[in-house]
């Protein structure tokens, strides 16, 4: 995989349940190395509970998930997975906890050649996938 300077520096998926989100995403982000850094509470707030949770593999979060109104659709995050096998635990893990399979791991040759690669959609639909360089 050609590395490619990090343009992107976080997105935040809008989510439906976050209960259930965040059942899915621990499953499917753990494999790729990535883990809960950040868990906001709003303090205002009586009896409040975590209203966002920020995923990373240091100390900053690049994948933010915050209970919205209106969730986030049709998003596509392609994310790297340090091997083969982390791609087959992404995928493994992600529909164990609830995701659906889109693509199984394969690799793609007409696409992208010398990657292996997997996606899942995510409870509200998002496509959430995982590459490695083969």
């Amino acid at each position: 995989m050609v590395g490619v300077p990090a343009l992107l520096d976080l997105v935040t998926v809008s989510v439906s349940d976050l209960d259930r989100s965040l059942a899915f995403y621990d499953a499917a982000l753990a494999p790729l190395g990535a883990r809960r850094v950040s868990e906001l509470v709003d303090e205002e707030e009586d009896g409040s509970r975590v209203e966002a949770v920020g995923y990373g593999t240091g100390d900053a979060a690049q994948v933010w998930l915050v209970k919205g109104a209106t969730p986030t659709t049709a998003l596509h995050v392609r994310l790297r997975a340090p091997d083969r096998a982390g791609v087959e635990a992404f995928h493994a893990g992600a529909v164990a906890a609830g995701g659906q399979p889109f693509s199984a791991p394969r690799r793609w040759p007409i696409y992208h050649r010398g990657e292996f690669n997997a996606m899942v959609r995510d409870p509200d639909g998002n496509l959430l996938e995982a590459v490695a360089p083969e």
